[in-house]
């Protein structure tokens, strides 16, 4: 993730065709929209506004709220932070990650409940959620991913084998994990050699390139459905597949800026944050 949207072009005819043939809807009008969220029991969307530098403290982020058909419900649902990025629900709460800190949210009303600081964290990325109610962030410059027990963090993994860890994915008793890449460059966040896909065994926290997926992206969100694991490419703006056995496969094409994906296991919500939009596509 960065600013330098506008210096990487990739964006032809062809490409933006291949995101159209899914799509359902576009809604618009948000501000560097990192991450879109699935709030299944109050049948909404959660999109966090980065607004501004990703790694300033500048009290400028804020969240939002969408209809499930992409209708704007709350433009500024919840203000206060600085630039949230991935967020997690667990026991009626949203967290969202915010540099060094996590915000907890109260999802009933929408009140900022709480900041949990993140010792040692430099650049707090995504958030998911395993069954047990525990919510794990990456930390994309630290090559750590945090767990978070209750309002308690501790360092759950720290291996250079995550290669600059972005999106994160509670898949049963793994989580997925969406690689950056190595020798990232803090400046335009280059990397000296592309991300790929990876799994952590929960139990063992054991670190495991997933075959096939390695070396192909600098990678940001991920989300798994069924037995298909999906990631964007932020710096490419392209959305992948991916199975185990086979290759990545490109699924749709944006300009660059795709970020954090959500879904609600029939469709996936891509932001855009170049674009200050979410796009919904259809999995059919």
């Amino acid at each position: 993730m960065k600013n330098l949207i506008a210096s990487t072009v990739f964006a032809v005819a062809a490409a933006v065709s291949a995101a159209q043939a899914g799509e359902l809807w576009r809604a618009t009008g948000f501000e560097q929209p990192e991450s879109a969220l699935v709030d299944a029991a109050h049948n909404r969307i959660v999109v966090s506004n980065i607004v501004g530098n990703p790694g300033a403290a500048d009290g400028n982020g804020y969240l939002s709220l969408l209809s499930m058909d992409g209708k704007v419900v709350a433009r500024h649902w919840v203000d206060g932070m600085d630039a949230p990025k991935g967020m997690a629900i667990a026991g009626g709460k949203l967290y969202a990650a915010d540099i060094t800190k996590v915000r907890v949210v109260d999802l009933a009303s929408g009140k900022l409940v709480e900041t949990i600081d993140v010792p040692g964290a430099v650049f707090l990325n995504d958030m998911t959620e395993d069954s047990a109610g525990k919510v794990y962030v990456s930390d994309m410059l630290a090559d750590t991913i945090y767990r978070i027990d209750g309002d308690r963090p501790e360092v759950f993994v720290k291996n250079a084998l995550l290669a600059s860890p972005n999106g994160v994915f509670a898949d049963g008793d793994r989580l997925i994990v969406a690689s950056w890449g190595k020798g990232i460059n803090r400046k335009d966040f280059s990397t000296a050699e592309p991300g790929g896909l990876l799994s952590v065994d929960l139990a063992t926290r054991k670190v495991t390139p997933l075959p096939g997926a390695q070396k192909f992206a600098d990678l940001d969100g991920v989300i798994a459905i069924g037995d298909t694991i999906y990631a964007t490419a932020y710096m490419t703006g392209t959305l992948y597949s991916y199975k185990t056995g086979g290759a990545p496969t490109v699924v749709a094409q944006f300009k660059p800026g795709s970020a954090d994906i959500g879904t609600d296991g029939q469709k996936i919500f891509v932001p855009l944050m170049g674009e200050g939009e979410i796009v919904a596509l259809s999995l059919d």
